[in-house]
């Protein structure tokens, strides 16, 4: 099988290239230029896509014994991960740039060069495990063995003909010093490389400088949940769902207890803090729903809305036309008869019932509906119902 292997000068993406090579694919390394700006070198885990990184995987790759190529997708990137971030934050909305990144780049962008070209698979060092259930089964997207590194939830937004292209050498691994030994019995100068982290094209990690740079200022009040103003802020860009820091305001609240960001209009400019009791929910609305499988009212699952949160227990409410099955699709499961056949959600949106709450649900959060560690659906988050 022809395969391309996406090559970003980390280990990981390095020891599954000389992973997928060992089982015989013919296999070709790409790095994939995504800054503008690549004369910086990286500094300790932060940047990426620097002249160091494209460095260290041609290194890699002349190790591996593969062909390896630089592709200049840095419009690809601006255009559709950088611009939807600024555009989401502009909108009181709370993106996650790493599930744009692997949905638009990685797994759109990536994909469809290496389809013209000819590969039949694609080729990354992510933490997930690609399964098949019996001859002829579908191929479904579970959770890596590693539960600290499970990069399932960023890569949920790939859809199930994405999931079938493509190649997770690391899922099973255990532990990252199990792939860290790997590179080192193999004879890859980046087994001691440090992790990036951080989001990339913020190298500083000062997310809010970055958002004023970029998006300016737009003053406006900041208010408590009975409209009394508390204090001014430069723009709704710099708060998030959640906050409690860098609120700009210095009254207390009357019991001491610590206020956080509950809700954010940039229409009005007015960013509303509360009590954290205002922060939970047990019901959540999201759209934009990618389904793996079909869903059904009523199944049980489990929502995670985080990279790195808990996966809570939930129960089906609601699913879109498009994700609908069986009799139950589209109303509480606790409103149907055995005998009703509604239509699904009027305005295809997913909705899911919590069975504990969880605080600082964000719109523009992804949501990711698994069953044990397999994923079943992935769906921007709307509301909170």
């Amino acid at each position: 099988m022809k395969v391309l292997a996406a090559m970003s000068g980390g280990v990981d993406s390095a020891v599954a290239a000389a992973r997928a090579a060992e089982a015989g694919h013919e296999v070709v390394g790409v790095h994939m230029a995504l800054s503008k700006s690549r004369d910086q070198t990286r500094s300790g885990s932060r940047g990426c896509c620097t002249v160091e990184d494209a460095s260290d995987a041609r290194r890699a790759a002349d190790r591996i014994g593969i062909p390896y190529y630089v592709w200049d997708l840095s419009d690809d990137f601006h255009d559709l991960v950088v611009e939807d971030f600024l555009a989401e934050y502009a909108a009181g909305r709370t993106p996650n740039p790493c599930v744009r990144c692997n949905e638009r780049i990685k797994f759109a962008s990536l994909l469809e060069r290496a389809t013209l070209l000819g590969f039949d698979a694609v080729c990354t060092g992510h933490y997930a495990s690609i399964r098949t259930d019996g001859p002829g089964g579908a191929p479904s997207l579970h959770r890596s063995r590693n539960m600290a590194k499970d990069q399932s939830y960023v890569l949920a937004v790939m859809g199930p003909e994405a999931v079938g292209r493509s190649l997770f050498p690391l899922g099973e691994y255990e532990t990252k010093e199990e792939v860290r030994a790997e590179a080192r019995s193999r004879g890859l100068g980046v087994s001691t490389k440090p992790d990036s982290y951080d989001i990339c094209f913020v190298a500083d990690g000062d997310t809010r400088g970055f958002l004023e740079r970029h998006l300016g200022e737009s003053p406006g009040e900041v208010l408590d949940e009975h409209g009394t103003v508390l204090g001014t802020h430069r723009g709704t860009h710099g708060f998030t769902i959640g906050q409690r820091k860098g609120l700009g305001i210095q009254q207390p609240a009357p019991d001491g207890a610590p206020r956080y960001v509950v809700d954010i209009d940039p229409s009005s400019r007015q960013v509303v803090i509360g009590a954290a009791e205002l922060l939970s929910t047990r019901e959540l609305v999201a759209g934009d729903v990618i389904s793996f499988e079909p869903l059904e009212v009523g199944r049980q699952v489990h929502a995670q809305i985080r990279a790195h949160g808990e996966a809570v227990p939930a129960r089906i409410l609601e699913v879109p036309a498009t994700s609908a099955a069986g009799p139950a699709a589209g109303v509480p499961a606790s409103a149907v008869p055995d005998s009703a056949d509604p239509a699904p959600a009027a305005d295809g949106s997913l909705r899911v019932e919590l069975s504990t709450p969880i605080r600082g649900v964000a719109p523009g959060q992804t949501l990711v509906l698994y069953d044990a560690d397999r994923v079943l659906a992935a769906a921007t988050l709307e509301r909170r119902a």
